[in-house]
């Protein structure tokens, strides 16, 4: 019902850190050249990109009402379950994705390190 909620909080929390980051370093400019800042673009991206996808998926299933609370949890007596789902399912996907986002930057940065190697010449002609 409501687990993409909980990407969505995680993606608003980096949101805020990454202006934040933004502002200290000086501007604009300053934080597209900043590698973390740039890593932490990507798990902002892919969390917004998740819990909209899953926002749609739960609206396409009639999960979510148009009207307030916009939830088909709005009885008292289905909030325990949709809290059940957000502290289960909601956490496991933002773990994860968040997990995966550290793969990806832990594999980069051993990429940036690697040093490179120029191919052997055939015969010692260029």
């Amino acid at each position: 019902m409501a687990c993409f909620l909980v990407p969505a909080a995680e993606a608003v929390v980096t949101t805020v850190v990454k202006r934040t980051a933004g502002k200290k370093l000086g501007g604009s400019e300053d934080t597209a050249k900043h590698p973390f800042i740039k890593k932490l673009g990507l798990l902002n991206n892919m969390l917004w990109g998740g819990s909209a996808l899953l926002a749609f998926e739960h609206l396409w299933h009639g999960e979510i009402t148009p009207m307030f609370p916009f939830l088909t949890a709005a009885n008292a007596a289905d909030v325990p379950e949709m809290l059940h789902e957000m502290a289960t399912s909601g956490v496991a996907m933002a773990a994860l994705v968040t997990v995966v986002w550290a793969g990806i930057v832990v594999a980069a940065n051993i990429l940036e390190k690697k040093p490179e190697t120029k191919p052997a010449l055939k015969g010692g002609v260029r």
